[in-house]
């Protein structure tokens, strides 16, 4: 089963095509994007990479959390459902 991640702290220079290029040697990777500003078109620094095997998934969440990119270290997480009744930090 495929297993959705949470990117966070990317460098503004990574678009969808770099996120690829970041986990592709983690397995078949399906949908991979990077969230962009739509008033800008600026990348917002984070963004979702669904990896289709359950076990690489992880070994990307272990190797790839703290990983230095660009001088930012990635945050990555499981995704979690967007909830619209919890509150924005």
């Amino acid at each position: 089963m495929a297993k959705k991640l949470f990117v966070g702290n990317l460098p503004f220079s990574v678009n969808d095509v770099k996120m690829k290029e970041l986990f592709a040697a983690y397995g078949e990777l399906g949908e991979t994007m990077v969230v962009i500003n739509k008033y800008s078109g600026r990348s917002k620094g984070f963004g979702f990479v669904t990896i289709n095997d359950d076990a690489q998934a992880e070994k990307a969440k272990a190797e790839m959390n703290g990983k230095e990119i660009e001088g930012r270290k990635l945050m990555v997480n499981d995704a979690t459902p967007f909830d619209p009744n919890k509150p924005r930090p």
